[in-house]
């Protein structure tokens, strides 16, 4: 019974041992630059440091330096090694996203802001131009002096607030 048990371990072992040689996987560069994964080896024309990883090999870093390639592969290339070299974690990803939902965040306050600003602005500069009119059409303008009682605005008095009124107005254009 014992020795059953012992053998069907020991198979076992054995057809894992195979087994792991079914899952492996060839990851190389093609000319274009972009990855190709496949369990059967590259094609020969394919040189060896284009191959990323082979059963049985550690992966390894590339150059594609070669003096044909575009910057767009070469940029392309680093990438891919960046990629390999730096795996994404879960806490990096989240930290990206929160960095850029905050970007975002901030960019809508500040366009909301802006947008609040230029209400603002429209509307004390259509007030501006109905203060203006009513001076220049002649209307009584009265004010509260320091002792909160009304006064009329004299000529001069006119003449300053027309000329703030315009000064405002002409901002605003």
């Amino acid at each position: 019974m014992k020795k059953q048990h012992v053998t069907k371990v020991s198979i076992f072992a054995i057809c894992m041992l195979f087994m792991q040689s079914t899952y492996a996987q060839y990851v190389w560069l093609n000319e274009k630059g972009s990855k190709q994964y496949s369990d059967q080896p590259p094609p020969k024309n394919v040189p060896r440091d284009k191959i990323i990883k082979a059963p049985g090999s550690q992966t390894r870093v590339i150059e594609t330096a070669s003096s044909t390639e575009s910057a767009a592969n070469q940029n392309a290339a680093k990438s891919e090694i960046d990629k390999l070299q730096k795996p994404a974690t879960l806490a990096s990803k989240n930290e990206d996203f929160n960095k850029r939902k905050i970007a975002k965040e901030e960019a809508e306050k500040k366009a909301e802001a802006d947008k609040k600003e230029a209400q603002d602005k429209e509307k004390n500069c259509a007030r501006a131009r109905a203060y203006q009119q009513s001076i220049e059409a002649g209307m009584v303008i009265s004010s509260r002096d320091q002792n909160g009682e009304r006064v009329i605005l004299d000529e001069g008095q006119r003449a300053r607030e027309l000329a703030d009124a315009k000064k405002v107005t002409s901002e605003c254009k």
